[in-house]
């Protein structure tokens, strides 16, 4: 099931602050959460915050988070 990702304007910031090794992480993190949901064990440094709220540490100082939304198919995410 493909799902849709929504990136917020200030993820899309924070993305182009990032290195690039890290930008490839969130590219890679963003494609897997649109091919297999906000639930992604295989991750490294991938937990749940709530029950609807995910987060990711694609290094020490870059956090993504994910949240289902209202819909099961709707994907925030924000990198801080």
């Amino acid at each position: 099931m493909k799902y849709r990702v929504v990136i917020k304007k200030k993820a899309l910031k924070g993305t182009a602050k990032m290195p690039r090794e890290i930008q490839r992480k969130m590219k890679m993190l963003v494609n897997d959460l649109a091919l297999n949901g906000p639930v992604l064990p295989t991750w490294p440094n991938f937990s749940k915050l709530s029950q609807d709220e995910y987060h990711c540490h694609l290094a020490h100082k870059w956090v993504a988070w994910a949240d289902k939304g209202r819909r099961d198919r709707n994907r925030g995410v924000l990198c801080r």
